[in-house]
């Protein structure tokens, strides 16, 4: 068949087959020379230009490629980096422990205001803030307790008798804390009023064996906040709530772990919401303690009281043998309790006058190292820790 005047003969010499690189990144064959392919051959680089396309290659690239090919070690300084990484994580540390150091100035000017002094942290916090030149008005719940405390106290330290349930006695006491600061306002708020309340299963309980506790240790508390607020916002103060590890784990059935967890979401919103007044708020987490409040002979005693009372449908899920193992389980931890309540009031005194406030305050080395990392752990860690010291019950199935 004859071609076309105007289409090009080319000869019958059948042009070499081309194959790609057998690398990426290195050269690929030389193709012969051929007049057919005009110039675009001799434009090409010359083969020993293109040998050097890998120095070409940025220097994360050629390292990368390198490293992929063990031809280099990941680091020809390994030492020198790692004494530099040690020597900034030593600087750090002191930064940071110098920064806890910074005190506030002036202390013997400003004025706090502590609930709950009748025993316990409160108590030993009035004395502890008064002997560092505060001026403390104390609430406490009993004449006695204030007797009690004045006459350990200098004349610096005034009491008051406050019930943190009653809204009318929380307004009068407020009224009165303000004509004492007059226009230095409150620097700091200890809310450290709180009851435990019964610990038994849930349904042993009643709506009433959840709301003392919680009135005390929730509603309670925000009252006092409320009408003690205007007067640390004048301040630029602080709010300290004690709440606890109940608040992170609710490790026995009543209203006291309800009402600590609530405490915590109070104490977060009122954290943000404060923080462009300049009002540091802070939240201390005590472990277990040696107080009037977790005292485990009262705490049977409460346990007892409410299994007498039980409907014999109750009794015979649980057992006669339940409830005496549970009340001697109540009685032993009494050998596991932080006896040292000062430690909780370093928290306090740390959160009252550093420059630098924590947020959070664990307090007990139960806290420290068993209860606050449990209460990051999934459910079902924390259910079987828990679960593997719960008393068995007797005949769950009678139902």
């Amino acid at each position: 068949m004859a071609l076309p005047p105007w289409l090009p003969s080319f000869p019958s010499r059948a042009l070499p087959a081309w194959s790609p690189p057998s690398h990426p990144l290195r050269p690929s064959p030389a193709v012969p020379s051929s007049p057919h392919f005009g110039t675009a051959l001799s434009s090409r680089r010359p083969s020993s230009q293109r040998l050097h396309v890998r120095r070409k290659l940025p220097w994360t690239g050629r390292h990368l490629l390198l490293l992929f090919k063990k031809e280099v070690p990941l680091s020809y300084n390994r030492k020198k980096m790692l004494f530099w990484l040690l020597a900034l994580l030593i600087l750090c540390g002191f930064l940071w422990n110098y920064k806890r150091q910074l005190k506030i100035a002036n202390i013997t000017d400003k004025y706090i205001f502590i609930t709950g002094c009748d025993t316990g942290f409160g108590n030993l916090a009035a004395r502890t803030f008064d002997k560092k030149g505060f001026h403390v008005i104390a609430a406490c719940l009993t004449e006695s307790g204030s007797t009690a405390l004045k006459a350990e106290t200098s004349e610096r330290l005034h009491t008051v008798l406050l019930d943190v349930t009653d809204p009318e006695n929380v307004k009068r006491a407020a009224q009165w804390v303000k004509n004492q600061v007059g226009e230095k306002g409150l620097w700091g708020l200890i809310n450290n009023a709180g009851i435990l309340g019964v610990l038994a299963p849930n349904d042993w309980l009643t709506v009433e064996d959840y709301r003392e506790p919680v009135e005390v240790n929730l509603f309670g508390l925000i009252s006092v906040t409320l009408n003690m607020l205007p007067l640390v916002k004048k301040a630029r103060g602080r709010i300290i709530n004690v709440s606890s590890i109940g608040g992170r784990l609710a490790f026995g059935g009543g209203g006291y772990s309800p009402s600590k967890y609530a405490v915590e979401g109070f104490n977060d919103s009122l954290r943000r919401d404060m923080k462009a007044f300049g009002v540091h708020v802070a939240c201390i987490e005590p472990g277990l303690f040696k107080t009037n409040l977790s005292d485990p002979e009262k705490a049977a005693e409460k346990k007892l009281a409410i299994w007498k009372h039980l409907s014999p449908d109750i009794k015979q899920q649980y057992g006669e043998s339940y409830i005496k193992k549970s009340l001697e389980q109540l009685k032993g931890t009494a050998s596991f309790v932080n006896m040292d309540l000062s430690l909780v009031v370093e928290c306090m005194d740390h959160a009252l006058t550093s420059l630098f406030p924590k947020t959070r305050y664990a307090a007990g080395k139960d806290a420290k190292t068993f209860w606050i990392p449990l209460s990051h752990m999934p459910a079902v860690l924390q259910d079987f820790l828990l679960l593997k010291q719960k008393v068995e019950l007797a005949n769950p199935k009678a139902v």
